[in-house]
Formats: structure tokens, sequence, C-alpha cells
């Protein structure tokens, strides 16, 4: 029994020691408010804080109004990594969507999320005019 333990033990720490994992800079983007048809682009970035690479699977979103792209090659220890997501901002109204992410991380599963508010209409930039007397 003592040694089936001892196996165990030496088991989790050579886990430990290879595992894969990333920090994101920030793991919630606030779009604040934006307006309606305006560029609903934004970058998550990480870092690999591991020694082994990250490989991302798969990125789900939690509608069809929100599209991640994943990076497409392993990012690498101490690298950085990006993680693009577009969201459809001709949806009027406050937003708070989830973007779930399936790595061969040591937490297979994390989840970023991006919120903000749409406004209904279009500002229109006011421009003033000088008018100089001769």
């Amino acid at each position: 029994m003592k040694l089936s333990g001892s196996l165990l033990v030496l088991l989790f720490l050579s886990f430990s020691l290879n595992a894969q994992e990333f920090k994101f800079q920030e793991e919630v983007i606030d779009y604040g408010k934006i307006d309606k048809g305006s560029d609903g682009a934004k970058v998550f970035i990480f870092k690999n804080i591991g020694d082994q690479p990250i490989i991302i699977n798969k990125i789900q979103s939690s509608c069809g109004c929100t599209v991640p792209k994943k990076p497409e090659k392993p990012i690498m220890p101490g690298e950085d990594g990006e993680i693009k997501v577009s969201y459809d901002t001709k949806r009027v109204g406050g937003f708070s969507k989830s973007i779930t992410i399936m790595s061969n991380a040591k937490n297979p599963r994390k989840i970023i999320r991006i919120k903000g508010i749409v406004n209904k209409e279009i500002s229109l930039l006011k421009e003033k005019s000088i008018v100089i007397d001769n």
C-alpha cells in the first residue's frame, strides 16, 4: 500500500512539473458603450506560463452573435497568443457573452467574457465651421 501511495505522489508531481498553463492579460473585455454598426472586434492576449506548448483545440461562444477565432499553431512556453473575438454590433442593447476555450492546459476549460452596450443610433460627429471675416 505504501508503494502505491508513493507512485501516486510521483505521478502527480511529474504531471504538475510538466503542466501547460496560460494566463490572460484580461479575462473580461468591456466594450463600454458603442455605436450600432461599429467595429466589434477585440483581442484577448494570453501568455503560456507552463513548460509545454499550449494547443487550443476548440473555442465556443455562448451565442451566434459572438465569433471567436483560435490560434492555428501551438503557443510555445513563454510566448504570447491571441484569441480574436467579433461581436455583432447590429444587435442593440446590453450584452454579456462567454467564450469557452478547450485546450491541453492543466485546466482544460477556460471561460473568458465580453460585455458592453450597443447604442440604438449611430452618433454623428459634429464638425464646427470656422467663419473668417474679411
